[in-house]
């Protein structure tokens, strides 16, 4: 990986403000941005990862969906049709072994970065997340 962002994505306002998405009206979830090199990391092996740290189980789609679980591909480009093909395939091996996904794929229409306080916040604060792992979930998908 490259570098990460935090920032807010899949809404119609341009540049909401962190209180803004939180109101729920804005149709935005919370997002991070990951750039990486695809010749260091693979778009499945980042994709194993993402559904191996979080619960993409859980529909938190409604009210706002601030916190849904989504992925949101490059516009166009010469990797945007693989993102898309590699996303589609992990959501259905999940599905085929009876893991259910709320994930939502969609062509991202516009990042909006977070504030600088949201940036590496754990880092800045100390603070070490709690984190879901699933090795089921890493199973089903290097399979």
């Amino acid at each position: 990986m490259i570098s990460t962002r935090t920032g807010f994505a899949g809404g119609h306002l341009p540049h909401p403000s962190y209180q803004q998405v939180c109101t729920k009206e804005t149709g935005h979830a919370e997002t991070v941005e990951v750039t990486y090199d695809l010749r260091l990391l693979s778009t499945k092996a980042l994709l194993t990862e993402f559904f191996v740290l979080h619960d993409s189980c859980i529909d938190r789609r409604a009210n706002g969906g601030q916190y849904r679980s989504a992925i949101f591909l490059e516009q166009d480009g010469k990797h945007a049709d693989e993102q898309e093909y590699v996303a589609k395939q992990a959501i259905r091996k999940l599905q085929d072994n009876g893991v259910l996904s709320t994930t939502e794929i969609s062509r991202i229409r516009g990042f909006f970065a977070a504030s600088s306080r949201h940036q590496q916040y754990c880092s800045v604060k100390g603070i070490v997340p709690q984190r879901r792992v699933s090795e089921e979930i890493r199973q089903i998908l290097t399979l």
